[in-house]
């Protein structure tokens, strides 16, 4: 049993996704072939037509860019969160085929996330969550036990005593349009503090391979006025400069 940390890695992405997106978005508007397109594409720095695209709201052409990220250290409480946005792939970690014993020829343990409002408490509270997680082990132990140790037969009902904050790892896809979505909400600092470390991570990946794609995404407050109302955190100004050079 042991803490995790976050891990983001982009895997795999569109080739040139700021090509393609501008490919989608001449073709509607050009007699050209495609092969013609691709030419006047390559032969020409694309950046001001993408920002224009994107100033206009003519977000359709965006979805051709597609990215696909490899996440560790998140909690199932991120899961329930992150898997609300329907326009995305994923492929998560099972808790049935996959076990969490502490006994047996594996030897695995369930990982956790510790909030960082509780390790602020400091060391004692720390060492009480973490006496709670083995607890919480040797509970899962005994069902699984108690239930024949029959690998996914007892998992499936040994996992329900396991915490939200039970580590899980996951791919998750999304296409550039999403992801803009998947930001403006989860960036934002009302946003729940793993999430909102999950989006800037991802966020930080993606400006890598496609900086002028996404030049302006982060929380609503980056490309405009804060949606949040008489919610807001009042600190627009500060998130702007945050997200602008966010790298």
């Amino acid at each position: 049993m042991a803490r995790q940390q976050l891990k983001v890695e982009l895997l795999r992405h569109t080739f040139n996704p700021e090509e393609v997106v501008a490919m989608g978005a001449k073709l509607c508007y050009s007699g050209a072939d495609i092969d013609e397109l691709i030419k006047g594409i390559e032969s020409a720095d694309q950046s001001k037509f993408i920002e224009k695209l994107i100033d206009i709201g003519h977000l359709s052409p965006v979805e051709h860019a597609s990215f696909t990220f490899g996440i560790e250290g998140v909690s199932r409480a991120l899961l329930a969160q992150i898997t609300r946005h329907r326009i995305a792939s994923f492929s998560v970690k099972s808790q049935r085929y996959v076990g969490e014993s502490s006994s047996g020829s594996q030897g695995r343990v369930f990982a956790y996330i510790i909030p960082p409002r509780i390790e602020a408490l400091g060391p004692e509270y720390v060492a009480e969550f973490e006496k709670q997680m083995g607890q919480i082990q040797a509970w899962y132990d005994f069902w699984n036990e108690q239930l024949g140790n029959l690998g996914e037969a007892s998992h499936e009902d040994a996992r329900f005593v396991l915490p939200n904050a039970a580590e899980t790892k996951m791919l998750v896809t999304m296409n550039a349009r999403e992801l803009y979505h998947f930001f403006e909400l989860r960036c934002c600092n009302r946003a729940q503090w793993e999430i909102r470390a999950l989006a800037q991570e991802m966020l930080r990946l993606v400006k890598r391979v496609a900086p002028v794609l996404f030049k302006h995404a982060g929380p609503g407050c980056v490309s405009g006025a804060c949606p949040e109302g008489k919610l807001t955190c009042g600190q627009a100004k500060e998130m702007r400069e945050k997200y602008r050079y966010l790298n």
